[in-house]
């Protein structure tokens, strides 16, 4: 049997490319996808290592265990620590460092790369030969005084930096102005992974980040012969025990390849989701493929069966053809992998964010998976074609063509189907009202998505004869060459379903995206544009301060700005659970934010009293005129609120508003601002007014000064990853659609030879016949992807009511450019695949038809 399966694989290779392409796409992006991950894991690992290659122990200050982080500007490290430290045996080096975090601007004045833990900053520490062996100079010299900065290659770069220019900066406090003077470079993964990183002369570093003779770490280069574990041993035990701690330099290194991971974690994700589409479509090409493949072999299998071969050998012979096919596709997936893996690292750092590079990273995992994923799903797909095979009697020998199946299956079919679509249905309908996001009834949606698409690949069949006939009524209009397409497409209903299954899913997939993402990003919008009545927003990227009260007044002093309101924003305890609150003046509030209140009024805010949005006051069981317990920023101890007003949901006002004095008061960082809503004059230009406001907050990159429109944008931006999945499925769903469709059609034109001969013989000329092997192919990828628009927009619907449970302003939006694009797509899917068929056919002669025969 396994001759027979070699022999059977040979004679049909052509068909089985179709299948084996489709399985090599999905191996492909799996094998790829883990590929990359190792190999960029690998390359964290090892820039890191590089970067703490000459340090053996870092000490660095210890936070109490009860009590305020560990402060540097009166710490422990000190230079007499230093001193010490030099005087261990087994140290050969000491190196005391000031370090912390600081925002650039480019050239232009835009914020360069500002992400939380990827724009270190610190001091550049000459060695006795006057360089810094962690930060070699690649141009210009080190900075000498506190009017100088240094910064690595990647950061010059990205903001058109030169030797001898001016660079603003910010690390926590007002904007500095330093001339650049060197450049260097540098193998920390968290400026290698798209940050940023300025160095300064020592004693300008201790001022920002600690304080004059004191630092935020000391490393320690040991002696040759000394190893690191036992020198942090032995400092440690001349370190007081409570204010400071000693580390080794490989400990260190898998922290920040930790870091590093995280702040590149998902990038693999994307890939994931590609691979799993491919396989999870590529299925039913599969399926299709082989169930033709074994009802072409009919009369070969009855033989086999007669002469003896059991229905467990024939079935065996089937999947060892699946597994052989499964196995050759695996492996070509896998080396198309190795060169989506290369291409990865590139394209992913194309947005700003870089990351490590080095050699690809082949380990057991990749391998393993990339073949068991691909004889797996092959094998699994062709089990119910080869059950089937096992079924043929030795007396189907006898017959010349495929008996159609049996009414009592075709009705077992309906009945699996009715119940499904059923309960896919049901489940659907059901979450219809809930309103609620949570992640079981997201799950539950899903579960009820999956079983509704099923039901229609299962009614497919069923389905054909209608739809095609449907369809059928415009081909019609092509003369005797659209009827014949049509009666083509009907003769063999489970065929056409099953060649339609592909884009059925794809299509389904693509349309449920696509509406939910569109309605989202619209309630977006206008949830974003409704809740804010300014027409600027100035905020802050730093967690560790607030915008600079003298920088509020110099906006509000700013020629054409109507009103400036600062806003203090924090967290609060109340029931609970942890919300926002912003603190604001009661009598400006208006001017600047679109508040609807359903009960109360914000000119009621004051010392005491609160308002709070719908939800809150749904959630605690309140309304205007009640108290309510809570517990603002750092306070430990919950205080009596009244509320004097209850607004629908806005997310310019967050879940409650406060007296700006109140929330100062009680916010982990006491008496700051975090946001400023500028009202501007009418008529002011937009450019113009922006350009002011930069200037007046110091064009500090820790600061953004964003319009009505950019918040939009933001606040749909979420969208973009929605959308990129969404058009990569459906790049994915159209190549497979098309391969089925093209497997179909050439397995179609060799069964109907004759018939295309006798065709040939009686008048229809070549163009008739090209014209009706495409309008067939049209009608089939007309009929999958009508199912997949029905079944995508129900679960669209159905989705739609989650959505709107957290977005407020949720409404379904059909967004019919991307769907008139997708469904012109498939057409021309099926028009293109048909291409090589048609030509086909078209070149068959009556006389070839004849010996066909």
């Amino acid at each position: 049997m396994f001759r027979t399966a070699l022999r059977n694989l040979l004679a049909h290779k052509a068909r089985q490319a179709m299948t084996a392409l489709a399985v090599c796409l999905g191996v492909a992006f799996a094998s790829g996808t883990l590929v990359f991950a190792d190999s960029t894991a690998a390359a964290q690992c090892a820039a890191a290592s590089r970067n703490f290659a000459d340090i053996a122990v870092s000490v660095t200050a210890k936070d109490a265990p009860s009590g305020p982080p560990a402060d540097a500007r009166n710490g422990v490290l000190d230079d007499m620590l230093v001193r010490k430290l030099a005087a261990v045996p087994g140290v050969a080096a000491v190196r005391p460092s000031a370090e912390g975090s600081a925002a650039l601007n480019a050239s232009d004045g835009t914020p360069l790369r500002v992400r939380a833990g990827a724009n270190p900053a610190g001091s550049y520490v000459p060695g006795k030969d006057g360089k810094d062996s962690r930060y070699p100079l690649a141009k210009g010299h080190a900075p000498r005084n506190s009017g100088e900065v240094a910064v690595d290659s990647g950061t010059a770069s990205a903001g058109r930096l030169r030797i001898g220019d001016p660079v603003r900066l910010a690390t926590d406090g007002p904007v500095m102005t330093k001339r650049l003077v060197g450049i260097v470079t540098t193998d920390d993964t968290r400026v290698t992974a798209g940050g940023t990183l300025a160095l300064f002369d020592r004693a300008t570093a201790q001022k920002l980040f600690a304080s004059p003779g004191h630092y935020t770490g000391i490393d320690l280069t040991a002696a040759p012969g000394t190893a690191p574990a036992e020198l942090a041993l032995r400092v440690t035990e001349m370190l007081p025990a409570d204010r400071a701690e000693a580390t080794t330099g490989t400990a260190q290194a898998e922290q920040q390849a930790i870091l590093v991971s995280t702040l590149t974690r998902g990038y693999e994700k994307l890939p994931m989701v590609f691979a799993g589409v491919a396989l999870f479509i590529g299925s039913f090409l599969i399926v299709n493929t082989f169930t033709m493949l074994v009802a072409r072999r009919t009369r070969e299998i009855a033989l086999l069966r007669a002469i003896g071969a059991s229905r467990r050998q024939v079935a065996r012979s089937v999947l060892l053809e699946a597994a052989l096919v499964g196995l050759v596709a695996s492996a070509a997936g896998f080396l198309l992998g190795l060169g989506i893996a290369a291409v990865l690292p590139e394209v992913l750092s194309t947005g700003g964010n870089p990351l490590p590079q080095g050699p690809l990273v082949i380990g057991p995992r990749s391998v393993v998976a990339a073949l068991g994923v691909g004889v797996g799903v092959t094998v699994l797909a062709a089990w119910l074609p080869a059950r089937r095979a096992a079924k043929v009697a030795p007396v189907e020998a006898l017959r010349t063509a495929e008996q159609p199946p049996s009414s009592p299956r075709s009705r077992l079919r309906g009945m699996l189907g009715v119940v499904l679509l059923a309960l896919g249905a049901g489940r659907l309908i059901s979450l219809s009202g809930a309103r609620d996001a949570s992640e079981e009834n997201l799950r539950s949606a899903m579960l009820g998505c999956a079983v509704l698409v099923v039901s229609l690949i299962v009614l497919a069949p069923l389905l054909a004869g209608p739809v095609i006939r449907l369809v059928g009524r415009l081909t019609g209009r092509f003369g005797a060459a659209g009827r014949l397409a049509r009666e083509n497409a009907l003769r063999d209903p489970r065929r056409t379903a099953a060649t339609a299954a592909t884009l059925l899913v794809s299509t389904a997939l693509v349309t449920g995206l696509a509406v939910i993402g569109h309605s989202s990003g619209q309630a977006l919008d206008r949830q974003a544009a409704a809740g804010l009545g300014a027409d600027y927003v100035i905020g802050t990227r730093s967690t560790t301060t607030g915008i600079d009260p003298g920088a509020v007044r110099r906006v509000a002093d700013t020629s054409g700005v109507r009103t400036a309101t600062a806003v203090t924003d924090s967290s609060v305890f109340v029931g609970g659970g942890v919300r926002e609150i912003s603190g604001v003046d009661p009598a400006a509030v208006h001017d600047v934010m679109n508040l609807d209140f359903v009960s109360g009024s914000a000119e009621d805010l004051g010392p005491g009293r609160i308002a709070v949005s719908r939800t809150v006051a749904q959630e605690n069981g309140v309304s205007t005129g009640d108290r309510l317990d809570a517990a603002i920023g750092r306070s430990k101890e919950p205080t009596s609120y009244t509320v004097v007003g209850v607004y629908q949901d806005n997310p310019v006002a967050h879940d409650v508003l406060g007296a700006r004095a109140d929330v100062q008061r009680d916010s982990f960082l006491r008496g700051s601002v975090q946001r400023v809503l500028v009202r501007t004059d009418d008529g002011v230009t937009s450019q113009g007014i922006e350009d002011q406001l930069r200037t007046a907050v110091g064009d500090s990159p820790l600061l953004t000064v964003r319009d009505r429109e950019r918040l939009v944008d933001e606040a749909a931006g979420t969208m973009g990853d929605l959308l990129t999945v969404m058009y990569g499925m459906l790049a994915i769903g159209a190549v497979i659609g098309a391969l089925g469709i093209v497997n179909t059609l050439a397995m179609s034109v060799a069964e109907r030879t004759r018939e295309i001969g006798a065709l040939r013989a009686i008048g229809m000329d070549r163009a008739d016949v090209r014209r009706m092997i495409r309008i067939e192919a049209v009608g089939v990828a007309a009929f999958g992807t009508l199912l997949g628009l029905a079944g995508g927009l129900f679960g669209a619907w159905a989705v739609g009511s989650l959505a709107s449970g957290a977005i407020e302003q949720y409404s379904l939006v059909l967004p019919w450019d991307t769907l008139l694009l997708m469904c012109l797509s498939s057409l021309v899917i099926g028009a293109v695949a048909a291409v090589v068929p048609a030509r086909r056919a078209a070149g068959l002669s009556p006389l070839e038809a004849a010996k066909e025969a």
